[in-house]
């Protein structure tokens, strides 16, 4: 997994040392003693002292110095440029590969194509913020990018032939390859979900009692019971299979409430 510092502006540095977090984030004595005497509960020295510091080391923390400064102003003098461009391709009237063409031609010396790179760093800023003080969206990042993960291994896992490798070059021979081994892993992953909430149904039947909870920690990328060296017959193909069921007597209503809640749009649903 790509850390969030090295894919988001501005780039931490790799490496933050202990010594650096205390220099950069640590008040003073003057400071403690002055919110010391300035309230008399000790649960508002920490928002008391956050207002009245001013983190004056902090830009060492994103590199070089007078490198990341964002270019607000070619951003204002370009900016019917971006609009223009941006509603050309919201009405179709230019693809996006086009337009990475032409801006990627002589990139430099563009500067429409600076101003986007510059709007580009101004979104990723924000959103870099927002994943530092948001500790639900933190979490929901990293739920996303653990699925993710989890169905590349089970990609992976699954076309182990050649060590996964692609021997061809030819282009429409890699993409049959990596179709073939995208559709084979989603079949394996919908014949998990079905062998899941059968074994869920069984157990509802005998009485159990199965929480909503302990289901979405359930992952349909099983391997322990597939022989990806068995024998395959071919005389099946031809069979029917039976309708399957796809609900489940459990109330998910709960969770999806609680997703809501943590994406803030409770009050929207």
């Amino acid at each position: 997994m790509t850390s969030i510092e090295r894919t988001a502006y501005p780039r931490f540095k790799r490496l933050i040392t202990a010594h650096e977090l205390h220099l950069f984030f640590s008040p003073t004595r003057e400071e403690l003693e002055w919110a010391a005497d300035a309230t008399d509960s000790g649960g508002h020295l920490l928002p008391l002292l956050l207002m009245r510091t001013e983190y004056v080391h902090i830009d060492a923390l994103f590199g070089e110095p007078g490198k990341n400064v964002i270019d607000f102003d070619l951003i204002e003098t370009q900016f019917r440029h971006l609009m223009r461009v941006a509603v050309s391709v919201r009405e179709g009237a230019i693809s996006s590969s086009t337009l990475l063409k032409r801006l990627r031609s002589g990139s430099r010396k563009n500067a429409t194509y600076a101003a986007f790179r510059e709007v580009g760093r101004v979104i990723r800023t924000v959103q870099l913020l927002r994943y530092l003080s948001d500790a639900p969206l933190r979490r929901r990042v990293t739920a996303a990018t653990n699925k993710v993960e989890s169905f590349n291994r089970f990609s992976q896992w699954i076309g182990f032939g050649n060590r996964g490798v692609i021997a061809d070059n030819d282009p429409i021979e890699q993409e049959k390859v990596m179709k073939f081994n995208a559709l084979l892993t989603n079949a394996l992953i919908f014949h998990n979900a079905l062998d899941i909430a059968e074994i869920v149904r069984e157990l509802l039947e005998e009485g159990w009692e199965i929480a909503p909870e302990d289901l979405a920690h359930i992952s349909p990328y099983l391997t322990e019971h597939i022989n990806r060296c068995g024998e395959y017959g071919t005389h099946e193909l031809g069979i029917q299979p039976e309708a399957y069921d796809p609900k489940l007597d459990v109330d998910f209503t709960q969770l999806r409430e609680q997703d809501l809640t943590a994406a803030g749009l409770d009050q929207a649903a």
